[in-house]
């Protein structure tokens, strides 16, 4: 079983190595590291780790924060190692078929995030709907978004943005970029979490921004 493990830990020399070392005699092996942000002396990774059939993915918090500094924010299943450059990828692809490219969008960010689902959402008076989404973007009826337009990325707090009840299914995180001129956004949701750093909506609002770009200019 192979599982995406988010964890905050002192930025300093040693802390990813001691990290590493835990893991490795709780029996995970790591497949790959991407380094999510640094700030205030700390740093979030996202580390890609497999456990032999029968180990309870339990073990990987118990030793991770047995190390002095480390917190586990996530665990969750994980399919294939983490790849930070598929951005480019995605946007050659759509530059390739714009013709398609909402729903190469809407297709190819989940990958790239680490999420569950994406879609592309337009606000038009006083109702909201979608003009793509991925296969497993949760089915919802018309309604409104009245948090659209945004002016910025938000990570979306269903206490505070209205959504539809699917949305918040499974304890998903959300995060939404503004899309093109018109009141759209992406919209990216995490069953399970982790909740989207500060640095992850800054890359998706540069992916959004690019894809804007190159449609419009097609």
């Amino acid at each position: 079983m192979s599982f995406l493990l988010r964890v905050v830990l002192p930025d300093k020399p040693g802390s990813l190595g001691a990290l590493a070392t835990a893991l490795g005699n709780a029996g995970a092996d790591i497949l790959s590291v991407d380094v999510v942000e640094r700030s205030r002396g700390h740093a979030v990774d996202d580390l890609a780790v497999e456990l032999p059939s029968g180990r309870p993915p339990d073990v990987l918090i118990t030793a991770a924060e047995s190390i002095p500094g480390v917190e586990v924010e996530s665990v969750r299943p994980h399919s294939g190692k983490l790849d930070t450059h598929r951005e480019l990828e995605l946007i050659e692809e759509i530059t390739s078929d714009p013709a398609h490219g909402l729903q190469l969008l809407a297709d190819g960010v989940p990958r790239i995030f680490r999420a569950g689902w994406a879609l592309v959402a337009e606000r038009d008076g006083t109702r909201s709907y979608r003009l793509a989404e991925s296969s497993a973007a949760p089915e919802t009826r018309a309604g409104d978004l009245p948090w659209l337009p945004l002016k910025r990325a938000i990570v979306v707090d269903p206490s505070v943005h209205w959504v539809p009840d699917p949305w918040r299914a499974l304890d998903t995180e959300l995060g939404a970029a503004p899309f093109g001129p018109d009141a759209r956004a992406l919209v990216v949701g995490r069953p399970g979490g982790p909740a989207f750093r500060p640095s992850e909506l800054a890359r998706l609002t540069h992916l959004a921004g690019i894809v804007t770009t190159v449609l419009g200019s097609q």
